[in-house]
């Protein structure tokens, strides 16, 4: 297939990979997805990567809404949804000035916080609840829209904001399946604009593109099956191993 971008068994292979840990994501896998960028980010450009997932996200972010519809919380999407929107566009402004050697600095950083912020998070299960805050759902809000659009990786901020909330489990799920869901169909016309829906990058997505239906299943099979004290540490160990790869990456070729 010419057009298709992963042409060598190890490109294709994280490229399954990458898209596998979308699905399992979307199954309730939490934060495995954070994984995908920064995967595909070792062979491709970072950007490139990021408008070859775009239209699976959408895809899985169907699957998502059909099984969580009604099951969200109308006050944190009000709150955080705007400064999604401005956080977009503030990626979209400045996508001509960054780099890829900036954008895989940026992406593995993101990776890095994010297991740093689960090891952190573990330690203090038992912090005490707080309430809804206007300004800090604005800031988490736009902070989650960016890194979506740099990486697909608003997943940390997102939780910053929402899990001190205490939420009910079913309700915090929804809830980001409809935000992330807004800010896909949002980024669309951006990613549009920067020229990553070419005919290469379509076809790529188009044959990926089955393999979020399985792996969102299957995510939801493994939430009910599989030790998460043995999964997640594996997981997020792999997650901050690619993240300093990204990050040494990114400084050597800037420096």
């Amino acid at each position: 297939m010419a057009d298709f971008v992963f042409s060598d068994p190890w490109s294709l292979a994280l490229a399954v990979l990458a898209v596998a840990l979308v699905g399992l994501g979307k199954g309730g896998l939490a934060g495995v997805g954070v994984l995908s960028v920064p995967l595909m980010a070792l062979i491709i450009s970072p950007v490139q990567a990021a408008g070859i997932l775009l239209p699976i996200l959408l895809v899985s972010d169907a699957f998502s809404l059909w099984a969580w519809w009604g099951s969200w919380d109308r006050r944190t999407l009000w709150l955080m949804l705007p400064g999604a929107m401005v956080g977009i566009g503030i990626g979209w402004l400045t996508a001509a000035l960054v780099s890829d050697a900036m954008v895989r600095l940026i992406i593995g950083v993101i990776a890095v916080a994010f297991v740093l912020r689960w090891f952190l998070a573990s330690k203090a299960r038992r912090a005490a609840v707080r309430p809804h805050d206007a300004r800090a759902g604005s800031f988490w809000g736009a902070l989650a829209g960016y890194t979506s659009f740099v990486a697909h990786a608003g997943g940390p901020p997102f939780q910053v904001y929402t899990m001190p909330l205490n939420m009910d489990p079913r309700i915090l799920t929804g809830t980001s399946v409809v935000f992330f869901a807004v800010v896909n169909v949002v980024k669309l016309l951006p990613y549009f604009a920067l020229g990553q829906f070419d005919a290469a990058n379509l076809v790529t997505s188009a044959v990926l593109m089955p393999l979020v239906a399985v792996f969102t299943l299957l995510g939801a099979a493994l939430i009910r099956r599989m030790r998460t004290e043995v999964f997640y540490p594996i997981t997020y160990a792999l997650t901050m191993m690619v993240g300093i790869k990204l990050v040494w990456d990114g400084l050597a070729a800037m420096l």
